[in-house]
């Protein structure tokens, strides 16, 4: 009978532990923040975006406008301001100081309502050749899948990304066949704009 007694208690307090460690395990997984990757940069605004622009207490300077072609907006008192290219937070700090020369320590909220500028370009050799509007990074490799893959005349080995950088226009060779055999390289991320042309 005491044996039995005894048994209970070990098996309660072996339950009451494993249910104590579980907790402690949930509470640390509450606390503990979202990770985020290293290396991420803060989003860039581009050409067909639509930001808000708020400004407290002047509902006649609070717009909202689409980011032009030309990678400017048109904003009340402002003026033109480049756009393209910028964070929300540097556009918020330019369109501050130009409203410092009418109104008294003016408070600007930059906020992207609407992101349009993510797109690639996947041509030549191609199954699906097009424009594709994207959502997060994809890699080269993601790209030739949105586009249906090569044809029976591509040439993996012959892949050309066409990307726009402020020093001017690069042409990056990328050996598809290569890529894929080693599995110790990073992914090949693309950037927004960039073209992927298959021979």
């Amino acid at each position: 009978m005491r044996e039995r007694i005894e048994w209970k208690t070990a098996a309660s307090l072996a339950i009451l532990l494993m249910t104590s460690a579980a907790l402690v395990l949930a509470a640390d997984d509450v606390k503990r923040p979202a990770s985020t990757t290293s290396g991420e940069a803060e989003y860039r605004l581009g050409p067909e975006d639509v930001i808000e622009v708020f400004v407290w207490k002047e509902p006649d300077l609070s717009t909202t406008v689409v980011v032009r072609p030309d990678g400017r907006i048109s904003l009340p008192l402002a003026n033109e301001l480049e756009a393209s290219g910028k964070t929300a937070v540097e556009l918020q700090q330019e369109i501050t100081a130009r409203l410092s020369k009418y109104a008294i320590q003016p408070v600007v909220n930059v906020m992207v309502k609407q992101v349009n500028s993510l797109k690639i370009s996947v041509l030549g050799e191609v199954r699906r050749p097009d424009v594709y509007r994207i959502k997060n990074r994809v890699t080269v490799l993601d790209a030739l899948a949105m586009a249906g893959g090569f044809t029976d005349l591509a040439r993996p080995n012959k892949v050309i990304v066409l990307r726009n950088t402020p020093g001017g226009p690069q042409r990056i060779k990328v050996n598809i066949k290569q890529l894929v055999d080693d599995n110790t390289g990073a992914p090949f991320y693309l950037q927004t704009l960039d073209t992927v042309y298959v021979e």
